[in-house]
């Protein structure tokens, strides 16, 4: 592996210790959140971009997705060089911390299970936490908020689990942050309203970042179909429900999630997938976030032992 401090087994421990930290204490404050960081770099940099010219605005976008990434990647390299200089466990703490704040397992579950949990008291309780955890207008009845719910928890599991810790594994912590750059950029800037010029380049660039992981993260639901003895079912949405004319990524997992819940989801006026086997309750976000958390669970320990390879590859 490439950029990562030390031997095999610390390249190991820091993967198995962020993912640890990560389910015990959560999320960083928003202060010491790289982020947050990226996200004032950002929104700095979105500010003076220019109005009204689509070309100038498309090469001010492709010079954002330069400079944010490049940020990232040099400090990503920079705090590598230093953790190689550090006594061994210090290494290890300082790396698993900082690789923790590129991947959030505990918080995309803890964001669904809120949004069952408000559902069972309240509608529009549901509507708030919804909000917090998906783009689209949260203003929906019961059955449309379970969908919502359950397609941002398949779709997030590449984003905010597997695409980071693929990256880790390639490329240490500058491939980790890189990637966190480009998806907070396309978190923000990806959208066709005013901002469709300038932020073409995040999005086509976080496409290509998520090729490889959406259809790992969707081939793990497969896998964690088993546990419910509906592989098959999972198996044959990622063949066939698969809609790419949403992008390249954005329903595959979604439309796995579907097959193996036995459930449809759908954005209205969008897109509907899966069998409609099974009404849209509170109890499929459950099924949901059990399969998102043992697939983040495997991604951790894979990417562990994936890291651990490649650095012993590199070093021998």
């Amino acid at each position: 592996m490439v950029f990562v401090p030390g031997d095999w087994r610390l390249a190991l421990c820091t993967v198995l210790l962020a993912g640890l930290i990560d389910i015990m204490l959560g999320e960083p404050p928003n202060p010491l959140h790289p982020v947050v960081w990226m996200g004032h770099l950002i929104a700095f940099l979105e500010h003076r971009r220019p109005h009204g010219r689509p070309a100038a605005e498309l090469t001010y976008g492709v010079l954002i997705v330069v400079v944010t990434a490049g940020v990232a990647f040099a400090a990503g390299l920079a705090l590598t060089l230093v953790l190689d200089r550090l006594p061994w466990w210090l290494a290890l703490l300082a790396g698993a911390c900082v690789l923790k704040t590129t991947f959030s397992l505990r918080g995309l579950v803890r964001a669904g299970r809120q949004v069952q949990r408000a559902l069972a008291a309240d509608t529009d309780a549901a509507r708030a936490s919804l909000a917090a955890l998906v783009s689209r207008s949260p203003d929906l009845d019961p059955p449309l908020i379970v969908s919502a719910t359950v397609e941002s928890l398949a779709e997030n599991l590449t984003d905010s689990v597997v695409s980071p810790l693929l990256y880790y594994a390639l490329f240490g912590l500058p491939g980790a942050l890189a990637y966190r750059a480009l998806n907070t950029m396309d978190a923000m800037l990806g959208y066709r309203d005013e901002r469709e010029y300038v932020g073409k380049a995040a999005a086509r660039s976080d496409d290509a970042a998520n090729w490889v992981p959406t259809r790992i993260a969707a081939l793990l639901l497969v896998a964690v179909a088993t546990l419910r003895h509906t592989a098959g079912q999972a198996w044959h949405a990622f063949r066939t429900q698969h809609l790419p004319e949403h992008g390249p990524n954005k329903t595959l997992a979604i439309a796995t999630m579907a097959g193996a819940l036995g459930v449809q989801l759908q954005k209205p006026g969008a897109y509907a997938i899966g069998p409609d086997r099974r009404p849209l309750t509170a109890g499929v976000i459950g099924d949901a976030a059990r399969m998102v958390w043992v697939a983040g669970s495997v991604t951790v320990a894979a990417a562990g032992c994936l890291a651990a390879v490649l650095t012993w590859a590199v070093a021998w």
